[in-house]
């Protein structure tokens, strides 16, 4: 035991005599979290708060496009901006010209064919319902479709939202279109206003709620998410530290001058692990404590900590411990410090981008994924989604610490035969 202490004390002073090393492994992450929860809370902002801005050229002879613009007015979803583009062409022009996002195009023949459209489908209706004796003559409608640019910078999936909400708008117009249609085809002039209400807001809505084990916990956001992950890619980066901290006790004689000495490798082991765990024990109580206290004051959502700390705590053992376990045991195998710096710091960028850290797993290919269980980075984050996004319980988290305790092993066992073989320890 007090040759563990004196391990102990020594490491502790090597780990504070590197002041650089020592405020990259606290000023790294928090500069890191801070980045990527900003940018990450503006996307979320700009998706579900902001309004769209939307060039709209209208060149509608009829009453519907400026109907259809009065709806989407009203929405509060988007703020328009009218212009005179008389072509598709024109209004793309425009639009790389203002440097906008996006832009709609309303044709020329907009209502009259939605007015055709509807009308062939009530005749056809009245028909077969019996209403009308002659059968409608089958007309073949040209299709005039409203043109929707974006910038290519915009990502896919944020375009088919914005086209989805108008084409719902649309849907309105030509649902309200065709009643009014169908009522003066059976010889009513003015369709009665309640039935024509009743149709049209006949909507069944959607509650979406986040699937969680408390009502208490906090809805999902960019804090919940990007703290966690973000300490957990900062904290897997030590490998770089301790990694080339052992090559270099291997490469400047360190290790034969500890065999003269009435001490093992294996305290001086113990001791590096002891110290960088309780880094990492820092770092996680120094980001989430920025993000309880600090990040409301920048206008970014609060960290919500989960009701069992205890499990906090004993994922956060579990992911250090891998993370010093890695580090340890690319330490023993580099021969080189470029090799441990390089090596570490490109495997680590490979566990963040297939454990979930960068891109979410349910949207990687399913061989992927597959892949995706024998990321360390994964494991740990999963951990931290089940207790802050899901409030889990214990049995939820024994598979993640399973992985973690088993990766742990497995590279402190490959640490010591590598130190054996070498007859280190």
């Amino acid at each position: 035991m007090n040759k563990l202490i004196a391990s102990l004390k020594k490491e502790t002073l090597l780990l504070f005599s590197d002041k650089i090393g020592l405020s990259m492994l606290f000023l790294m992450p928090v500069l890191l979290v801070f980045i990527i929860t900003i940018i990450q809370d503006s996307a979320y902002k700009m998706v579900n708060e902001n309004k769209v801005s939307l060039l709209v050229s209208n060149q509608d002879s009829g009453e519907l496009g400026n109907k259809l613009i009065l709806l989407m007015n009203k929405s509060g979803l988007f703020n328009l901006e009218q212009v005179n583009a008389s072509t598709p062409t024109a209004l793309k022009e425009t639009l790389l010209a203002k440097n906008k996002l996006t832009a709609l195009f309303i044709p020329q023949q907009f209502s009259l064919q939605l007015t055709q459209k509807a009308a062939q489908i009530s005749q056809t209706m009245t028909y077969e319902l019996g209403l009308r004796e002659i059968k409608p003559i089958a007309l073949t409608l040209s299709e005039t479709n409203l043109t929707f640019y974006h910038d290519p910078i915009l990502q896919e999936n944020y375009s088919y939202s914005i086209t989805n909400v108008i084409a719902s708008f649309l849907n309105g117009i030509e649902n309200e279109l065709l009643i009014n249609t169908i009522y003066t085809e059976v010889g009513i002039e003015n369709s009665p206003e309640t039935i024509k209400q009743q149709i049209l807001s006949n909507k069944i809505g959607i509650n979406q709620i986040a699937a969680t084990n408390s009502a208490k916990m906090a809805q999902p956001n960019s804090t919940q998410h990007n703290v966690p992950a973000w300490t957990i890619f900062a904290m897997f980066f030590m490998v770089v530290s301790l990694g080339s901290n052992i090559v270099k006790e291997r490469l400047n004689g360190s290790f034969l001058r500890l065999k003269t000495m009435p001490t093992n490798y294996l305290h001086i082991l113990s001791a590096k692990m002891i110290i960088y765990m309780l880094v990492a024990f820092l770092q996680f109580a120094l980001i989430f404590s920025i993000g309880m206290v600090v990040f409301p004051f920048i206008n970014l959502p609060q960290l919500v900590l989960p009701s069992s700390i205890v499990a906090v705590i004993f994922t956060i053992f579990c992911c250090s411990l891998a993370a010093v376990s890695y580090a340890l045991m690319i330490g023993a195998l580099a021969k080189t410090q470029e090799q441990s710096n390089g090596f570490g710091a490109i495997s680590i960028i490979i566990f963040a981008a297939l454990g979930g850290i960068w891109v979410p797993t349910f949207v990687m290919p399913n061989y992927l994924q597959l892949i995706s269980n024998f990321s360390p980075m994964h494991w740990c984050l999963e951990g931290f989604y089940i207790l802050f996004l899901k409030d889990g319980s214990w049995t939820a988290l024994f598979p993640v610490f399973g992985f973690l305790l088993l990766f742990s092993a497995l590279c402190q066992t490959t640490t010591y035969i590598k130190l054996k073989i070498e007859k280190i320890i």
